[in-house]
């Protein structure tokens, strides 16, 4: 199923360069008030290998959702400053000093691939990238996220 974000914005792939790993390859960006304020909401969740970049964001909540999802906090500089796992349903994620954006994916990506704070993701705009290609670079872990 795919995931019901919409924005008229240029996809991007995240990379944690820290880990060597692609976390999503087809993202896409909030940064105005309507499209943060929707961002996920009534949506299944997002499918697997895609994600939403919220900024400026410092905290999520998840009302009107129906799945999970990780979370990650990003400062300036692409660190993660804090992470989220499998944030249920109607509940608030809690604020994260020093974060300016958030990162949305699908529940267990950030298990999967290792990503934890002080970890750095760098974006890169282009073409969508299946998650297949994970290990194209170098990733060890093999992908197996569950349906929501």
């Amino acid at each position: 199923m795919s995931c019901a974000i919409k924005t008229k914005q240029v996809l991007m792939r995240v990379i944690n360069r820290t880990r060597g790993i692609l976390l999503a390859g087809k993202v896409r960006i909030a940064h105005t008030f309507l499209s943060r304020l929707k961002g996920l909401l009534g949506a299944s969740g997002p499918a697997e290998g895609e994600g939403l970049w919220i900024v400026p964001c410092r905290g999520v909540h998840t009302f009107g959702m129906r799945c999970p999802i990780d979370v990650a906090f990003l400062d300036a500089g692409g660190v993660v400053v804090g992470v989220l796992s499998r944030l249920p349903p109607s509940r608030v994620g809690g604020f994260f000093r020093g974060a300016r954006g958030a990162l949305e994916l699908r529940a267990g990506t950030l298990a999967v691939t290792g990503t934890a704070p002080g970890d750095r993701l760098e974006f890169e705009v282009g073409p969508p990238l299946d998650t297949a290609n994970r290990r194209l670079l170098h990733c060890p872990l093999a992908l197996g996220l569950p349906e929501c």
